[in-house]
């Protein structure tokens, strides 16, 4: 008699024949080869379809927009991407539900639910999410700026074991792309611009998320975006048509992978394409997500890769938001096909999931026509399984809403958390100071109380701290306006005002670098001058009042001007003439 798995509340949730036995593909002794190809067996093609197949969901109805728990009920799909998170217990009693349902079906499937990063500062709804209660340290560049691997190893596994408590089993991060386009919008999720520091990041990071080997206490981690997401046309983003190549006009293509190569050696279950186009690489010249060259040649063929590649999302078909808006599909170099004719280029180029997408029938339709055989399903769907075998899911895919909320943002967590964010923050140049009457900019007040007397005219304080964005231009459209993509330069107007209360009182200047601003006109007005990645206003009042030792380096060169930033080499890593700040500064460091 084979122990039944059970439910927190009691009730058998893998008694499929309802006689109190499992099925071989149930029975944890049994090799997970062996449970994936005795489940597999069983499999109909419609079923095999929706495995291959990586929806969103919302936890919950939320006005016009369904949660998408009724595709595994109406289309079997038990991979989703969770999109807006509520407090840890509610996020764990949701992750029951939908396992709930999933326990219902023919086969007993469990879902996995995955997750852009949700520990830092950056909210935007594709790449990143705040809220959700978890514990809060810098964006990953700030965990690069530490340059401590012990440290992000210790971190990662903070975010491991707070997205487990609430169900989600996969991290879609990190990213391994360099950050040698200054004006990209998406430096603030890489670990930088230096190959050797992002490949010791990456792979500290990856053995935090997933421990040694991938088992039940592990988050999967989906790499992305292979073959290097950073040398980007002019600094736009892949998500519109404007970023649709990256490109190499130094030569600098190998460089890009070396980051993947440590996430690969690190055992990173997953891996995530580019929506770009790999221009001039001598790779076929349409989007990675279609391209063969990419996916079978290099990462399956030259690096021996043979864990699950999903799609960026919605590169096929677009997004529909009701009611709000449609955002078109990311199918970059294949915009003439029929999206039959695209489907069938991304599971020939070795695919194995389509991020986004939720309807089967387009895999069945390709199964249909001949585009695709049966037994090339059985390559994806076999890799798909693996991975929820390992991850013990169907073991037990419940978590206990009780001890969600107790361990999710527990104090020691976030404080493990304000350490991290302490420790990436750069002193660039100038000294920290006492003060008793501060004057402050883009600090709360309140907070700020607690360090001396708050003034609201600058010429009776002390010390001015003023907390500052990486400037950026302003782009329309819902999504585009959600990327800081272009200028890294200071509006004139706003540089003189900066200059001018520089004038009045000693001022902190603490720019928040989530791309490398452009901070030549305020260095030689400020007494001191930091860089952070995400940091609590605590984290920097501590800085700025010497409270707390400065001990990061810059993970990238800060330039000098964005006519320097235009004259330089997307591709190549520290190629912008004369930066005003070299990458691994600190002041005082001897760089």
């Amino acid at each position: 008699m084979l122990t039944v798995l059970h439910h927190t509340d009691g009730t058998p949730f893998r008694d499929l024949n309802h006689n109190g036995t499992m099925e071989p593909y149930e029975d944890p002794r049994l090799p997970v080869e062996e449970r994936v190809e005795d489940l597999l067996a069983r499999m109909t093609p419609e079923e095999k379809a929706a495995q291959m197949l990586h929806g969103r969901m919302l936890p919950g109805d939320q006005g016009p927009f369904p949660s998408g728990a009724d595709l595994i009920t109406e289309r079997g799909l038990t991979h989703f991407a969770m999109m807006a998170v509520p407090d840890p217990r509610a996020m764990a009693a949701w992750n029951n539900h939908v396992q709930d349902l999933a326990a219902a079906a023919r086969l007993g499937i469990p879902v996995t639910l995955s997750s852009d990063p949700r520990h830092g500062f950056t909210a935007n709804p594709a790449t990143a999410h705040t809220g959700g209660g978890f514990s809060t340290g810098p964006e990953p560049i700030g965990l690069a700026a530490t340059d401590d691997p012990d440290l992000v190893r210790r971190y990662a596994d903070l975010i491991r074991r707070e997205l487990c408590a609430v169900g989600i089993r996969v991290a879609i991060h990190p990213m391994a792309d360099l950050a040698t386009e200054p004006r990209w919008a998406r430096i603030s999720g890489t670990f930088g611009e230096d190959p050797e520091r992002a490949s010791r990041m990456i792979a500290a990071y990856i053995e935090g998320l997933q421990g040694g080997l991938i088992g039940p206490d592990s988050v999967a981690c989906m790499t992305k975006h292979f073959p290097g997401g950073g040398p980007q046309a002019g600094g736009e983003d892949s998500h519109f048509a404007a970023g649709r190549r990256l490109v190499y006009p130094g030569g600098e293509f190998e460089t890009h992978l070396r980051p993947f190569e440590a996430a690969f050696a690190a055992g990173t279950a997953q891996i995530m394409p580019a929506y770009a186009i790999p221009s001039g690489s001598g790779l076929a010249e349409v989007g990675a997500n279609f391209n063969r060259d990419v996916i079978t040649g290099l990462l399956r063929g030259r690096y021996g890769f043979d864990g699950v590649v999903c799609t960026d999302f919605n590169a096929i078909t677009g997004m529909d938001v009701p009611g709000v808006v449609t955002l078109p599909p990311r199918h970059w170099g294949v915009e003439e096909l029929s999206v039959a004719e695209q489907v069938a280029l991304t599971l020939d180029a070795g695919a194995d999931q389509l991020g986004g997408e939720t309807d089967p029938e387009l895999i069945l339709a390709a199964l249909r026509s001949g585009a695709v055989t049966e037994a090339r399903l059985d390559e994806s769907v076999r890799r798909i399984l693996r991975d929820k075998f390992r991850l013990g899911l169907f073991d037990d895919p419940y978590v206990d809403p009780d001890a969600a909320a107790e361990l999710v943002g527990a104090p020691e967590g976030r404080a493990l958390g304000r350490e991290v964010q302490r420790r990436s923050v750069v002193h660039l140049a100038g000294e920290p100071r006492s003060a008793t009457r501060l004057y402050v900019e883009g600090v709360d007040p309140a907070v700020a109380a607690r360090y001396g007397t708050v003034v609201e005219d600058p010429a009776l304080a002390d010390l001015a701290v003023v907390r500052l964005a990486t400037p950026y231009e302003r782009r329309e459209g819902l999504l585009e306006q959600h990327f800081h993509s272009g200028s890294l330069e200071f509006e004139p107007a706003e540089a003189d005002r900066l200059a001018a209360l520089a004038a009045v009182v000693p001022t902190v200047f603490a720019a928040q670098l989530e791309r490398p601003a452009v901070l030549t006109p305020l260095a030689p007005h400020a007494a001191l001058l930091i860089g952070e990645f995400g940091a609590a206003d605590e984290v920097v009042l501590d800085a700025a009042l010497g409270r707390a030792p400065m001990t990061a380096t810059l993970p990238f060169d800060l330039p000098a001007s964005d006519a320097a930033v235009a004259a330089a080499r997307e591709d190549v890593p520290f190629d912008t003439r004369a930066p005003l700040f070299r990458h691994g500064h600190r002041a005082g460091a001897g760089s």
